[in-house]
């Protein structure tokens, strides 16, 4: 199993910032960045050969890689989406099709998190597809929201739903069990195909629709955020110093 980190982003809410750095490599805590607590949570529950699909401003983090990979222990693999700045993140997961074909620790490179998360995911049983799902939030329209069955099976994800009606917000992280990727290929195929401004989260549904199987983590009591603008960055500089 490798980690495998998406970061593709421009972020151009977060604009000054982002202006010459992907949303990633925005510091979170003093020179620490979003990328940074990514990766130091995947080699810390041991995955250092880990692999990130970059897009905009993708020479800032071909410029880091070497000092990236020193620092952390870890072998770096970089992916390139030429369609980062055009297309949504369907199609940047599908670019990494054959990394995550060994198993993979998904995480979303705009989420910042305690390694917990990552240790949650990785002692959940290994059901084809694992999400990490905070239902302990209050949820609202922005939320990537997620409802399962009662025998745990996911039945919908999207942010288009009735918070009320939901079990949770699924936070940006995953787990990929090797023997599902090239199905979950398939249906990253089928969605970016059908509309290159679907998330992957619409891919899970597609393979979910196809009889794929994927359970949710809960993740308890977390300090976490998605950094999508200002109040999340302020958030995130919050809560990134005490992990």
């Amino acid at each position: 199993m490798i980690g495998l980190v998406l970061a593709a982003g421009a972020g151009r809410r977060l604009r000054p910032y982002t202006d010459t750095v992907p949303k990633t490599l925005v510091p979170v805590d003093g020179e620490t960045t979003i990328f940074d607590i990514a990766l130091a949570n995947l080699a810390a529950v041991g995955l250092t050969e880990i692999t990130a699909v970059i897009g905009y401003r993708a020479e800032a983090v071909v410029a880091r890689q070497a000092a990236l990979e020193e620092k952390y222990g870890i072998t770096l693999s970089l992916v390139h989406n030429d369609k980062a700045e055009e297309w949504n993140n369907a199609y940047s997961l599908w670019l990494a099709r054959e990394h995550f074909a060994r198993g993979a620790l998904l995480v979303n490179g705009d989420t910042v998190h305690p390694q917990s998360v990552e240790r949650t995911l990785l002692a959940a049983p290994a059901n084809g597809i694992t999400l990490a799902i905070d239902d302990q939030k209050k949820l609202a329209d922005e939320e990537m929201k997620a409802i399962f069955s009662a025998d745990g099976r996911l039945k919908r994800i999207t942010k288009l739903m009735d918070p009320a009606t939901a079990d949770g917000e699924y936070i940006g992280l995953t787990r990929i069990q090797p023997e599902v990727a090239a199905d979950l290929a398939d249906a990253l195929q089928a969605t970016w195909e059908r509309d290159p401004n679907l998330y992957y989260e619409d891919g899970y549904q597609e393979y979910a629709n196809r009889g794929g199987l994927i359970t949710g983590a809960p993740i308890g009591q977390v300090e976490w955020v998605e950094v999508d603008n200002h109040d999340d960055l302020a958030r995130a500089r919050e809560i990134a110093c005490r992990y």
